[in-house]
């Protein structure tokens, strides 16, 4: 009997829908509410502002495995895809990418250069930025980044820290994670 239910379990979990993350023709995944610019940080700013939401940029290269755990288990969920379509200007950027980038300091480079520019050494990492900016390089700007994979639950709570302006008020980030983890 126990191994007619692990079998049945087995089988149960392979019918389990698993979502499948889209790959583009430059190998990286791809979400609908990514924004196709031409990436220029302060066009693209801008352009966040006049929609009301946060500007984000997210490094991912291909082959990458946790980007793919993040765009299958974590940009899957419906709560947080909402989430960001709602409140988040997301423009996706390729590690090791040519195409051109205008950093808000004026300076124009190509993606794997403005990697090594900004200090970005993990995919997928996250860069959020605040809705004003000075000429200094993005890096230097940006309010908070999350290098790596991280499940829904951290994921949802930074989005929500950066859009409620935690760091501003000097919420500690893990302080607000740990708080929101008693709370439930």
């Amino acid at each position: 009997m126990r191994h007619f239910l692990t079998a049945a379990f087995a089988a149960a979990m392979l019918a389990v829908p698993v979502h499948a993350a889209e790959i583009g023709d430059d190998g990286l995944h791809k979400e609908p509410w990514f924004q196709e610019t031409f990436k220029d940080m302060s066009d693209d700013l801008s352009s966040a502002n006049d929609a009301g939401k946060r500007f984000l940029v997210i490094w991912e290269q291909r082959g990458c495995i946790y980007c793919k755990k993040m765009h299958e288990e974590v940009f899957s969920d419906p709560e947080i895809a909402k989430y960001i379509v709602d409140n988040y200007f997301v423009v996706q950027m390729n590690l090791f990418g040519d195409v051109e980038v205008t950093d808000f300091d004026g300076e124009t480079l190509p993606e794997k250069d403005m990697a090594m520019k900004w200090g970005v050494m993990f995919t997928p990492t996250m860069m959020f930025f605040p809705e004003e900016v000075s000429e200094d390089p993005a890096n230097k700007q940006a309010v908070a980044q999350m290098p790596g994979a991280f499940g829904k639950g951290t994921t949802m709570a930074l989005l929500e820290w950066v859009k409620n302006h935690g760091y501003e008020s000097g919420q500690n980030f893990q302080k607000y994670v740990a708080e929101k983890v008693m709370a439930k």
